[in-house]
């Protein structure tokens, strides 16, 4: 037998939890009578360097040399703009209409599109300058080493392009943060068996070459500067066989945070796109309560 309650219209509930009707406003409704506080000029001391918005998400097409080579991921984006000293501030909605835009056509992340973006963002908003900044997961498969069983990996992947129109230039970044496996060189010396092993995270920073920007897939490339560096490849399905493999692997290459970040930036270092770079590893320790982290900062110019 089901329970009835005599409850009161939902107008009678909202009143009695505090809604209050509309009260009849003075101020103007079309928008070509409201006051635009924005651009209201004056001299408001200091220019900006960059002011718009971030932690955007948005639906993103992502091409990629490893299989799935097209895929749709959720981005996170931060757009920017700069502002003169005589402008109070922007006009933010312009970036989440041209974010709309660019969604509706199909919005692939590859530098082509970033770049006609900035340069139409900092456009419309009559700025010197404009910068797209976009992280996302990025999904490729995996076979296992010795049986060949198929998974999803993934990292974690950063563009970001700027456009500075006063020397019509752009600036390009990217980064890659993935996960990897570490044996600890000193464990396997001392111990009478046996090492400790651990998953360290790899992270990259990159600043690209103007003028070598092009299809090349620069997420691979940094992925393979990480884990061909490690100590063993993580993989999403091992089986026994696979396993052994893995582990041996581990044990004949040790690897201590301070080797990574030094074979991670040889790698960078010979890569012809790279014109600077950031690396850094950190150990989540099996045996410590800390984590072990080493940084490497690194100008060709």
């Amino acid at each position: 037998m089901i329970k009835t309650i005599d409850l009161p219209t939902k107008a009678e509930r909202h009143k009695r939890f505090g809604s209050v009707p509309p009260i009849k406003g003075s101020k103007p409704t079309d928008k070509e009578k409201m006051p635009d506080l924005q651009n209201t000029p004056n001299d408001f001391l200091f220019a900006i360097n960059s002011v718009g918005i971030c932690n955007v998400k948005h639906p993103v097409i992502v091409h990629s040399e490893l299989e799935p080579k097209v895929q749709t991921t959720i981005a996170t984006f931060a757009l920017t703009t700069s502002l003169n000293q005589m402008s109070k501030g922007i006009n933010m909605s312009r970036l989440t209409e041209l974010l709309q835009q660019y969604h509706e056509e199909g919005f692939v992340l590859s530098f082509d599109h970033l770049q006609r973006f900035t340069k139409e963002l900092a456009e419309k908003m009559e700025q010197t300058s404009a910068t797209l900044e976009v992280t996302f997961p990025w999904f490729f498969e995996r076979k296992s080493p010795a049986l060949d069983k198929v998974g999803l990996m993934h990292a974690d992947a950063k563009m970001k392009v700027t456009y500075n129109s006063d020397v019509d230039q752009y600036t390009y970044e990217t980064g890659l943060t993935g996960a990897v496996t570490t044996l600890c060189p000193c464990s396997k010396e001392i111990s009478e068996y046996s090492a400790h092993n651990q998953r360290g995270y790899v992270r990259i920073e990159t600043v690209l070459y103007s003028d070598s920007v092009c299809d090349k897939d620069w997420k691979k490339a940094l992925l393979d500067a990480a884990e061909t560096n490690a100590s063993a490849k993580l993989h999403p399905i091992l089986k026994r066989p696979d396993e052994k493999l893995v582990t041996e692997n581990a044990y004949e290459n040790p690897r201590f945070v301070e080797d990574m970040v030094r074979l991670v930036a040889a790698d960078l270092y010979e890569n012809p796109l790279v014109k600077a770079f950031t690396v850094e590893c950190r150990n989540e320790e099996s045996i410590h309560v800390h984590d072990a982290i080493a940084t490497i900062t690194y100008e060709k110019e």
